[in-house]
């Protein structure tokens, strides 16, 4: 089952005061990114960050789970409502997460 496009924007709507949210449709579901850096992912309706130590300090409460079978665990986050909380959520995480690579010309 795929994600909801309206879902999905909610999502990058409520991540916004982090940065420049950006979304890519990738095997049926979406990478979210934040000035560029990929964070987390969407997956059948439901919101998954990368683990990050500095993350792990911003949540509310932690749940491992992986987005997709045979993936490695991300965070689950259920609350997705508040957006004060997600947008420090993927502040601190994209700050903890390397630069992106640059790609071959």
């Amino acid at each position: 089952m795929a994600s909801n496009t309206d879902f999905v924007q909610y999502i990058a709507d409520q991540c916004s005061k982090a940065g420049e949210i950006g979304v890519k449709k990738m095997f049926g579901d979406y990478g979210i990114y934040c000035n560029g850096k990929l964070f987390g992912l969407i997956c059948d309706n439901r919101f998954y960050v990368k683990p990050t130590d500095a993350g792990r300090k911003q949540l509310k409460t932690e749940e491992l789970r992986p987005p997709y079978q045979g993936a490695k665990k991300y965070f689950y986050i259920a609350d997705v409502d508040d957006h004060d909380y997600l947008s420090s959520l993927v502040c601190e995480t994209c700050k903890a997460l390397p630069k992106p690579k640059k790609k071959k010309a």
